[in-house]
């Protein structure tokens, strides 16, 4: 049986479900809308604005992969306060970060569509400029979503960044420090194990951000959304199956994983593609000191990944009596 909303929801919350609503569209069609408006514009008389985008996309084109183009008003806007508070979202700190210095920070779990990160990254709605004054936050994304007109901008008017070394570099080297790389490590294919209760982890062969803090010689900081999992359903695809095997070929394909998620609607509780009303903690942990070691050893690179695993796990342990993980749930890496 469907259950409806009542007709008595505040229209603070309506507000709050109506921010989700653009955030889900605009991570799951507005980069194929951009795409046929681009083009629709063209067999317009409005031609003339598709041509003028094409110019300045090509001479804008290296802008994702130097550090992006972050719009502070938009980071600020009231958008996002709604979307924070229809879960709600929280920042916790526990340690502090130098602002002369520069960080790459480790997101876990990527979740199906890491509505915390974003809102703490990519936003201001949680202050994460007052927490932490003085750092510029970055979060890396597939470099394919960078490829579609006037959605690219979009991107990074948030902090947004392209998923490769030389955008990391152009960071994480920014002369007077200030600076936080975010990179959700488990990326797309963790989010085929993102489900309520489950708190795996792809990571145990997941060493590139380690050695790129060890080229760098920036401390890593570990960080852990809480209840980010429990967003959403997910139809059950585990290992072995065939619907398992089938999303690992289109990921391996299009870079991108396609989990069968499924929340909550717009005016009923029952079924849709919105996450469920569920508070998620985003712990940020005590940076590991790094040594710059810039042509790093494997056995340096495997030192450094397992202090960072441990550090994580310590960080989990400490907190997750705080936000009702239950005492005997541990961290599973794969």
């Amino acid at each position: 049986m469907v259950e409806f909303a009542p007709w008595s929801v505040p229209w603070e919350r309506r507000l709050q479900t109506l921010s989700v609503l653009q955030w889900v569209f605009s991570f799951l069609a507005l980069a194929q809308t951009c795409v046929i408006v681009f083009i629709g514009l063209l067999f317009t008389r409005f031609w003339f604005l598709s041509v003028l985008y094409a110019t300045w996309w090509y001479l804008d084109r290296e802008k994702p992969w130097q550090g992006g183009r972050r719009v502070e008003f938009l980071r600020r806007s009231v958008v996002w306060r709604y979307m924070k508070d229809y879960f709600p979202v929280s920042l916790v700190k526990t340690a502090e970060l130098d602002p002369s210095r520069n960080y790459l920070a480790g997101f876990h779990p990527h979740g199906v569509l890491a509505a915390g990160i974003f809102v703490n990254l990519c936003t201001e709605a949680t202050g994460f400029s007052k927490l932490f004054p003085g750092i510029r936050p970055h979060l890396m994304m597939l470099n394919l979503w960078f490829r579609f007109p006037f959605f690219r901008d979009y991107l990074m008017t948030g902090g947004l960044v392209t998923s490769d070394k030389e955008c990391a570099a152009h960071i994480l080297n920014r002369k007077g420090g200030g600076n936080l790389l975010g990179i959700i490590v488990g990326g797309a294919q963790e989010a085929l194990n993102a489900r309520p209760g489950a708190y795996k982890l792809l990571l145990r062969n997941r060493k590139g951000f380690a050695k790129l803090a060890l080229m760098h010689g920036v401390p890593l900081v570990p960080v852990f959304s809480f209840g980010e999992n429990e967003l959403f359903d997910q139809v059950e695809n585990s290992p072995g199956s065939w619907l398992r095997w089938t999303q690992n070929q289109l990921q391996k394909v299009m870079g991108i994983s396609l989990p069968l998620f499924h929340g909550r609607g717009i005016f009923q509780y029952s079924f849709g593609l919105l996450p469920y009303r569920r508070p998620i903690a985003t712990v940020v942990g005590k940076p590991i000191e790094v040594q710059k070691t810039p042509q790093p050893s494997q056995e340096e690179v495997d030192k450094l990944h397992q202090h960072y695993i441990d550090e994580l796990c310590n960080l989990f342990e400490a907190h997750k009596l705080k936000y009702n993980v239950p005492e005997d749930q541990h961290l599973e890496f794969c």
